[in-house]
């Protein structure tokens, strides 16, 4: 199958060139990809890789009726900023983008798979489970969360979830993510901190639920999360999945890893969490794989101490890409 032409939006970011990564090491390399490369280092992620063309992302959608032969999309492409406050950009970006890219996909049955988010189950009370019964629930916390609810929102409305697939995908981080600023993970922010400071700043609780350091996050490794997504290249299966290490890790213990693969001794100032975040921080969130695991997916996924080990030992360190 690997004569199979091969559209990744996103394809120079963060998810999207691990995506890339590991279609070329399964032997597919009649790939598009569609991205903006702005004035980060995103084109760093290009380099190792082995794809047939670039296109800019805004002119992927004039280019779709020139396009034969794509048996899938990979649509990974999105402002991914939690902090963006500019509504009409990110409605446009990531709502209407997905829209005309899902429906041709469909029009022409071309496998679609995309990325949606955690974000979109905000603070978590209406639960983390997916599929599409409690979608009108969910109250995203931020903007971003709230562009990737409502193309979920549209697909079910629809019904394109009988032919399309939504990833959800829960805090991942791994090589090639070093362009993304602020939206870094905290493994990557933590790499340069410590480095250059020997100690790591974590943000008090907000919440007197939670001790400093005891709230958490579902931390998944990109490679992982890349091994769930092409899951669902092959066969018919729709629907909206979570994509996550199906575990909750705490902020301590994410720190605790971090020293741990520099072998260096633990050194965390906790700090006052700035009052923008407070009202729309999520302090738990853990994806539940049951949808996943039932369409067939079975690997485990990697322990939190490997997977930071992994990051800090083979790509931080070193400064490598993924293909490198």
């Amino acid at each position: 199958m690997a004569d199979q032409k091969i559209i990744v939006t996103g394809g120079a970011g963060f998810i999207g060139s691990a995506v890339v990564w590991r279609l070329n090491q399964l032997g597919y390399e009649d790939i598009l990809i569609a991205d903006r490369l702005d004035d980060t280092d995103k084109w760093k992620n290009l380099a190792p890789l082995r794809f047939a063309d670039y296109i800019d992302g805004y002119d992927l959608l004039e280019s779709l009726d020139d396009l034969k032969d794509v048996k899938t999309v990979f649509h990974l492409g999105a402002c991914s900023s939690t902090t963006e406050t500019d509504a009409d950009y990110m409605i446009r970006n990531n709502y209407h983008y997905t829209q005309d890219l899902a429906d041709w996909s469909v029009q022409n049955e071309i496998r679609f798979i995309y990325a949606s988010s955690a974000a979109t189950y905000g603070d978590g009370s209406a639960g983390m489970s997916d599929g599409t019964e409690c979608l009108n629930k969910l109250r995203p916390l931020n903007l971003y969360g709230y562009s990737k609810h409502l193309f979920d929102q549209y697909a079910a409305r629809n019904g394109l979830f009988e032919k399309i697939v939504g990833l959800k995908y829960f805090n991942v981080f791994g090589p090639n993510e070093d362009h993304k600023g602020d939206m870094r993970s905290l493994v990557n922010k933590a790499f340069g901190q410590i480095s250059s400071t020997g100690k790591l700043q974590l943000f008090k609780s907000a919440n007197p639920d939670y001790a400093d350091g005891e709230f958490g996050r579902d931390f998944v490794y990109v490679k992982d999360a890349v091994d769930m997504t092409l899951h669902f290249m092959e066969g018919g299966t729709g629907g909206l999945f979570n994509v996550g290490s199906g575990r909750m890790n705490t902020w301590n213990a994410l720190a605790d890893a971090i020293f741990k693969a520099l072998d260096m001794p633990r050194n965390v100032e906790f700090i006052e969490m700035p009052e923008h975040l407070r009202d729309r921080y999520q302090y738990h969130t853990q994806a539940d794989l049951t949808r996943l695991r039932n369409a067939g997916y079975t690997a485990e996924t990697t322990q939190l101490d490997s997977a930071v080990a992994d990051h800090v030992r083979n790509y931080l360190i070193p400064g490598k890409h993924l293909g490198d």
